[in-house]
């Protein structure tokens, strides 16, 4: 299978709207250009004007992520359907689907709209879709466009039945791809164990409105304590996995796709669905990645396989491609200082920011020994390892853990090589 294809038109016609107050962290020397108009302008990030806070993509550190999650997926007989919903950014799809992915992830109705609003060709929604309104919507989309490709999950016969009850009066042509989800104990959604998984893949084969497509789920939720307990546990889960398809096969025509892996675990998923399977049964796996697009300086540097000792060979250590800049607004006591950035700007579910660098000037250098003890909505605690580390005004580097609570935090993006502003990234939640 290629890869899924977008409507490109469609992003160059996004880029034709104007900077304006909207924009947050953007020069005001920049409001009434489109962002194409802004990117050819090229700006400096701190001699033209930006305002902090800013959260900035690296542009040379995303070309090295894409480049290194392609060969790899490519070496060890993979396809990528990374998760869009990480970045909700149509001109970064635009970027993965040309390194050779497969298709896009998403997790809602929502999403789906906007990922169909740009014309993305081939998507899988991973999550149960019931609401009535949301699959007259898809039924209505997959009949107007024949190249359009979309398989969702279920987790429960009700929710079969449901999808069968809403599609049925929608009156659409073609069927809905659908994969059975194996969840785990403490986990989040998939059915818990399988018997009950093979129900609902008996009830999806039975569907005149529905096919039966394979399996999927997702590692990650079932993965708790120490590392070595988490990979016995995905292990054990990716096993199941297995054994479910095994299970619905013969409920199966033709290929059959099986797919997991989120951004931590991915090398167990590709070990366990790139083995060799029985009887002949043709598998297309499947991961959805997402978040090794930009990386990060926290929970994925800690836990990505190419961070740390993985199963398969291959691939290089990512790189990080997000970063905000701050600047020092208070100096209220001895070894602390404030910075214009906060919980309405940065994520901090998986770890806070992390300081790294120091503008002060025109001069950028290593800041070492410092922290941020805590994150207002508009303020951070910088905590110091001497008085006069910083000074108000300085700017503050910070890099980011858990990329998708960071996106989701900003309209648009700049995109840089080094301090130059080469472009700009519009998101869509």
């Amino acid at each position: 299978m290629t890869s899924a294809t977008i409507d490109r038109a469609a992003i160059e016609a996004s880029r034709a709207e104007r900077i304006d107050w909207r924009f947050k962290g953007l020069p005001a020397a920049l409001h009434g250009l489109t962002l194409a108009e802004a990117a050819a302008r090229r700006l400096d990030l701190f001699e033209d004007g930006f305002w902090g806070p800013v959260v900035v993509l690296d542009a040379p550190a995303m070309r090295h992520n894409l480049d290194t999650m392609s060969a790899w997926c490519a070496d060890n007989g993979l396809r990528l359907a990374p998760h869009g919903k990480t970045t909700m950014a149509p001109q970064l799809f635009a970027d993965q689907l040309d390194a050779g992915a497969w298709g896009i992830t998403a997790a809602n109705a929502s999403q789906l709209r906007v990922y169909r609003a740009f014309g993305v060709g081939r998507v899988l929604l991973a999550n149960q879709l019931v609401d009535p309104a949301a699959l007259r919507w898809l039924s209505g989309e997959l009949d107007r466009d024949p190249g359009f490709e979309f398989v969702c999950w279920a987790d429960s016969v009700r929710g079969v039945r449901l999808m069968t009850e809403a599609l049925t009066a929608a009156g659409g042509s073609r069927p809905v791809d659908v994969l059975v989800e194996l969840g785990g104990e403490n986990g989040r959604t998939g059915a818990r164990d399988l018997d009950t998984a093979v129900a609902v893949g008996e009830a999806i084969a039975a569907s005149p409105v529905l096919r039966l497509a394979g399996t999927g789920g997702y590692e990650a939720a079932v993965a708790h304590g120490d590392l070595a307990t988490k990979t016995s546990t995905v292990d054990e889960y990716l096993a199941r996995l297995r054994e479910l398809t095994v299970r619905l096969a013969g409920h199966i025509d033709g290929q059959v796709i099986v797919t997991a892996g989120g951004s931590a675990y991915f090398d167990q998923v590709a070990a366990a669905i790139t083995e060799p399977w029985p009887d002949g049964l043709d598998v297309l796996p499947v991961l959805r990645s997402g978040a090794y697009l930009t990386h990060d300086d926290g929970y994925y540097r800690q836990y990505s396989p190419f961070g740390r000792e993985h199963r398969l060979g291959g691939g290089s250590p990512f790189r990080s491609g997000l970063r905000a800049w701050a600047q020092v607004t208070s100096r209220p006591e001895p070894r602390l200082a404030l910075l214009t950035v906060g919980k309405r700007d940065v994520s901090f579910d998986e770890g806070f920011p992390e300081p790294q660098l120091l503008r002060s000037g025109t001069s950028t250098t290593a800041l070492a020994g410092c922290e941020i003890s805590a994150l207002n909505d508009q303020h951070a605690f910088l905590r110091l390892a001497s008085d006069n580390q910083v000074e108000v005004g300085d700017w503050v580097g910070l890099g980011l853990s858990h990329p998708c609570t960071v996106f989701d935090k900003w309209q648009l993006l700049p995109v840089v090589e080094g301090t130059t502003v080469v472009d700009y990234v519009r998101t869509w939640f």
